[in-house]
């Protein structure tokens, strides 16, 4: 035999990952062949299963397996997903999953931490700047450093070390002193201690004593000769100073209760020492949301907000020192690292050379993902989800892995589609090193780069959860049973909604907004039409947030920024924001509770002959604190196994099977003619489209389901717990009860409302739309997806790149207007689009 023994040839290698019987959410014991070596991409509709498939099964397995292969010591200190319930899955390799909800990093992550480009500039600085000795004198960049020798200061005769890349980072040796590295600090803001200056401190004014307390302060402020009897207004600065900031001094006073009289030595806590004392104590979000009402955050005035102590800002490459060059947008950072060789000596050209060649190697992927706009001193806490999971993809990249599953849930989210080919390029990357990707998408321009396709459906819901097709893009696009097919092979033309002509957009007059330079955002004049769909577009970091979210929201609402210079609204008395943030934060929110259906079915059911028989009222059927709640799982209907040095284990409640109630509640069944008789909890558990029927003698729960409905949920159960929501899911969920009033002072604004939808769900929320413009609403949409722009009357397209490039409004108009504006890089691609069809429709312009 030839080879090294013991090694399998190639050709018995497997080909496939194999998933047989697999029973996630609403998957239907599907069977399915995954090729590795291989992009593979999966489509469906919202609620469909494609997740269930990607992350419950596959990537479930395929990093459960790779952690029960680590000691059990290790593993109890890893937190492992459960076994996924499927019949077998072979041949998986370990996996490495990119979310579509990356977490919210801590208020110490920034752009250049998470990116790991922050250590190689550390290193930078470390080696090659020019150092300070101990007393003052600057010295020049020396091998001296890099070998941590002593360096002798010619000056003055000090020996000193340079400092290590460690003593250069603001979450270590280096951070500045005064904020401890945050960049921010935390002070008292006197503004918000006073209720109402027209009000006295005997009668409450001092909020802080109110609420924390401290019932006797106004007595012992008396000690100080504070007159607390009359209004604060009237105080002079000198009493207002005592009760603000006054000592810390015992005084004696008289204290009546109802046990006597009593003379008792109190020491005085002036209002900002009660909130600082408070803010101590503040050991859950409860109690830290009542104190954090009295505080207000700035920027470090010690650090400017570099977090960096002035021994880490010492270090100098030229003329900038680490919070200089930190402060660049990644592609100016790019363009000043090759001539950082220019000042330093021929010694240190070798790690010159190698360091630099790190940073490019490292930056080359983030660039071409589009974020050479952002600054490595960004705060991560203030990326975008879209931004975030690209940082993880381009790290993904930059490790260089072979034999792993790659499995990346919306990896498109958030990208222009000018950033989508430096996406592709990222996918091509990790194939081509030896991976496997797996891909959920529902983008034709990404899933068209797929080497192979899996499409499960019809549906979402009960309706979905099957493989409806399969194969190469060619075999997909013309297979009639696909449901992504047409958008794939062009044959499905751009949706459309009937809109008005040019001339007529601004016929219901507009909004105006005028605002001064901000951030990299450039002056801008804008106009928005008044009941219109209005689209803002543009690469990221272009400015769309900023002119939407930071400046014209706040204006209207009455809060403008300093920046917002002058703002017309047109008649608007309403903003509402409508973004892709989960509802609820466990899973005892539900559907049905945000809906408000689940409160009008508990009257219904607690009003029942046989409820009240037993005694039992509409408070009774809550499965959160009603007596017929599930005891084994206290109405939340998940229960987690202590499986001792293995994982906890969250499983469906084995009582009440995930239906949140006790036994006792199926002895109340409603009778509802035509949809037979059921139960609440059967009610709770069935999809709202299957649901209409027991509820058709309700007409107040009809139409809260005819919302859900009409919103395109109607997939959902009424118990399904918000918060495991899509983004997409959770925006129109938002929506059902806007739907059902008229809308002619309010404007609605989108951020990307498109995430994690497929072509056809897009034409769902296009009508949802439609339904609050027929109501007399204006919408404003964040926006990339190219079938809500060419659908929108008027768009506002900024750029003409992101960062210090963009921050312009470079196209506005109709979409025909802006895709004929060779300025807009927006326009391009949306005349492209608009090629595969009029979306103007018959009456357009009429």
């Amino acid at each position: 035999m030839n080879g090294v023994p013991g090694r399998v040839p190639d050709r018995t290698r497997p080909s496939c990952l194999e998933v047989r019987g697999a029973r996630v959410h609403n998957l239907r014991g599907i069977d399915v062949d995954i090729p590795l070596g291989q992009l593979v991409g999966v489509a469906g509709v919202s609620g469909s299963g494609k997740s269930s498939l990607a992350m419950g099964v596959v990537y479930a397995e395929g990093s459960r397996r790779y952690l029960e292969a680590l000691s059990t010591y290790t593993r109890r200190r890893i937190g492992q997903a459960p076994r996924a319930d499927v019949d077998r899955v072979s041949h998986v390799p370990a996996a490495l999953a990119l979310r579509q909800r990356p977490a919210v990093p801590g208020p110490r992550s920034t752009f250049g931490t998470s990116t790991e480009l922050l250590n190689v500039l550390r290193l930078m600085f470390s080696r090659l700047a020019s150092h300070v000795c101990p007393n003052g004198h600057r010295q020049a960049p020396t091998l001296r450093v890099a070998a941590e020798e002593p360096i002798v200061c010619p000056e003055c005769g000090a020996g000193f070390v340079g400092p290590g890349a460690e003593a250069l980072a603001f979450n270590s040796a280096g951070a500045c002193p005064a904020c401890d590295g945050l960049g921010t600090v935390r002070d008292v803001d006197d503004a918000a201690l006073i209720r109402d200056e027209n009000l006295s401190i005997d009668e409450g004014t001092v909020i802080p004593w109110q609420m924390f307390g401290f019932n006797v302060q106004p007595q012992i402020a008396r000690e100080f000769g504070v007159r607390t009897h009359i209004p604060w207004r009237d105080l002079t600065e000198a009493e207002k100073q005592i009760v603000l900031d006054g000592p810390e001094e015992r005084k004696h006073i008289t204290v009546t209760s109802v046990k006597g009289v009593h003379d008792l030595d109190f020491t005085f806590r002036n209002a900002r020492l009660t909130v600082t004392e408070e803010l101590k104590r503040a050991e859950t979000e409860k109690r830290l949301a009542r104190v954090s009402r009295f505080l207000r955050e700035r920027t470090c005035p010690d650090c400017q907000g570099t977090r960096l102590s002035p021994a880490a800002r010492a270090p100098r490459i030229g003329d900038q020192n680490l919070a200089d060059v930190t402060a660049l947008p990644l592609h100016d950072l790019i363009d000043w690292a090759p001539t950082v060789g220019a000042t330093l000596p021929d010694e240190l050209a070798p790690m010159t050379d190698a360091l630099i060649s790190t940073l490019f190697g490292m930056s080359r992927r983030l660039i071409d993902l589009g974020l050479g706009y952002l600054s490595l001193d960004r705060a991560g806490a203030t990326l975008s989800t879209g931004e975030r999971q690209r940082v993880q993809l381009a790290r993904a990249v930059r490790n260089e892995t072979t034999g792993v599953l790659h499995v990346l849930d919306e990896p498109s989210i958030g990208l222009h589609p000018a950033n989508l080919i430096g996406l592709q390029g990222v996918l091509g990357d990790l194939v081509a090193g030896g991976n496997s990707v797996l891909m959920v998408d529902h983008d034709p321009q990404v899933l068209r780069g797929a080497d192979h396709l899996i499409e499960i459906g019809p549906g979402a819901g009960n309706d979905g959860g099957r493989v409806i097709a399969q194969g190469s893009v060619a075999d997909v696009g013309a297979d009639p049973q696909s449901r992504i097919g047409p958008f794939l092979s062009g044959a499905e033309k751009v949706a459309v909604r009937e809109r008005p002509s040019p001339a007529q957009v601004f016929d219901g007059g507009s909004l105006r907004l005028s605002t001064a330079a901000v951030h990299t955002v450039h002056p801008l004049e804008v106009a928005i039409p008044r009941g219109r769909l209005t689209a803002v577009t543009g690469v990221s970091g272009s400015g769309k947030t900023t002119l939407v979210l930071e400046s014209l929201v706040p204006a209207l609402r009455g809060e403008a920024p300093l920046h917002v210079k002058a703002v017309d609204a047109a008649g608007i008395e309403k903003v509402d924001v409508v973004d892709a943030t989960p509802i609820g934060i466990n899973v005892r929110s539900t559907v049905g509770t945000y809906s408000g259906a689940l409160d009008e079915l508990r009257r219904v059911y607690g009003r029942l002959p046989s409820a009240q028989a037993a005694g039992i009222a509409a408070s009774d059927f809550s499965y959160n604190t009603g007596s017929l709640r599930c005891p084994r799982c206290d109405g939340t209907g998940r229960i987690s196994l202590d499986v001792q040095f293995l994982p906890d284990v969250d499983i469906d409640c084995p009582d009440c099977h995930g239906r949140r109630y006790a036994p006792a509640a199926w002895d109340h069944v409603r009778d509802t003619g035509a949809g037979g008789p059921i139960a609440l909890p059967d009610l709770l558990a069935i999809p709202v489209d299957h649901a209409l029927p027991y509820v058709d003698d309700l007409p107040a729960v009809r139409r809260k389901l005819a919302g859900l409905i009409d919103v395109g949920l109607g997939y959902l159960a009424l118990g399904e717990a918000t918060p495991a929501l899509s983004g997409g899911e959770a925006q129109r969920l938002k929506l059902v009860a806007e739907l059902r009033r008229r809308q002619d002072s309010a404007l609605f604004v989108f951020d990307e409302p498109t995430v994690g939808l497929h072509p056809l769900d897009v034409r769902v929320l296009l009508t949802v739309l439609q339904g609050l413009l027929d109501r007399g609403g204006t919408v404003m949409v964040i926006e990339h997806d190219l079938d809500l722009i060419a659908n929108a009357d008027y768009v506002i397209d900024l750029g003409p790149s992101g960062g210090a490039e963009g921050g312009r409004i470079v196209a506005t108009g109709t979409p025909e207007e802006v895709a004929g504006d060779p300025a807009s890089v927006t326009g391009r691609y949306l005349a492209e689009h608009l090629d595969d069809g009029d979306p103007r429709g018959e009456r357009a312009g009429q």
